[in-house]
């Protein structure tokens, strides 16, 4: 075996704990991210930089620190990783190995169109997979994704990037007041926060993420409202408003007003007015779980990379559909 060869046999099992060294420069987290004891990282940096001849990383304080010789190495090694991973997705896609589940948590709002749309898109392409859903209030779907229930959530707001978490953003709609149809703003083009500070309010609960939308724009607008009803979905909102027990902010319904008024329905009916306020959208989007370089199952990786790439342009017509 050439001596050049015998040294890429040696450092290709610590390219990964390298390419991950080389992103975090803390031995520690780089441990927590690769699921690995600290020592395996320690000894991988000790046999890498003994094969390549030269230090890699160097002790700065609690860290550590690239050398010069490092930051000439990474990204080739990085660029390596992803050639290799594109090839495995290539040979994995013709031979048809795109069979397993991808476990997916969203918020109730998203059940009726937005994810349904993602989900046949990518099933059109790939048939054999299979999804395990979880819906619930935002802060669950995002507990799920950390504990590693779900590979997945979709929520609004769209969760910051973290140490462990990886966000992307979708797409934003509009909030909108939505009030009983006799209401006297029923058909006002705009509407205020102020105009309904003396309101009974049909809010959805602590958690869900509709409830720390509408708690920040109650807190723009410089008062609490009052809350006359707490749900657990949109749908129970909807419905309390359209009976005249209070009003609500939502997104928007698409169809509104929600029901045709008559007597024979005890007089329901919702409307939605436009916002006057520059916090009155929610931006939706994906988050995923950090994983070590090739633990990520292919079916989870192709589908958010997806949902990433595409969604945005997929979901463009019901969101212009919705919102007008």
């Amino acid at each position: 075996m050439q001596p050049d060869h015998k040294q890429l046999v040696q450092l290709l099992p610590l390219l990964p704990v390298l390419a991950e060294l080389g992103r975090t420069e803390h031995v520690t987290e780089t441990a927590e991210l690769l699921g690995v004891p600290q020592s395996t990282v320690s000894r991988a940096l000790a046999r890498a930089s003994a094969v390549v001849g030269t230090e890699l990383l160097v002790r700065d304080g609690r860290g550590v620190r690239l050398t010069p010789a490092a930051r000439t190495l990474l990204p080739y090694i990085e660029q390596a990783l992803t050639a290799f991973q594109a090839g495995l997705d290539v040979v994995r896609d013709e031979s048809d190995v795109v069979r397993g589940k991808v476990s997916l948590s969203f918020q109730h709002t998203f059940g009726e169109a937005a994810l349904p749309l993602l989900i046949s898109s990518f099933r059109a392409r790939h048939p054999g997979a299979a999804f395990t859903l979880s819906q619930g209030a935002r802060n669950a779907c995002l507990d799920e994704v950390a504990s590693g229930e779900s590979d997945l959530a979709l929520t609004a707001p769209v969760a910051p990037p973290g140490r462990n978490l990886s966000s992307a953003a979708l797409y934003r709609e509009p909030l909108r007041l939505v009030v009983h149809h006799s209401h006297p703003l029923a058909n006002s083009p705009l509407a205020r926060l102020a105009d309904i500070r003396t309101e009974p309010f049909v809010a959805l609960g602590p958690g869900y993420g509709m409830r720390s939308l509408t708690d920040a724009l109650f807190r723009e607008a410089g008062y609490r409202p009052r809350i006359a009803f707490e749900s657990q979905d949109s749908h129970t909102v909807r419905g309390l408003v359209s009976a005249g027990l209070g009003v609500s902010i939502l997104p928007p319904g698409g169809d509104a007003p929600g029901r045709t008024v008559s007597p024979e329905t005890g007089n329901l009916g919702w409307v939605e007015v436009p916002l006057e306020s520059a916090l009155a959208f929610r931006e939706v989007g994906l988050s995923w779980r950090r994983r070590k370089p090739g633990a990520e199952p292919v079916p989870v990786r192709l589908f958010r990379d997806m949902v990433v790439t595409e969604g945005p342009l997929l979901l463009a017509g019901l969101v212009r559909h919705r919102s007008r």
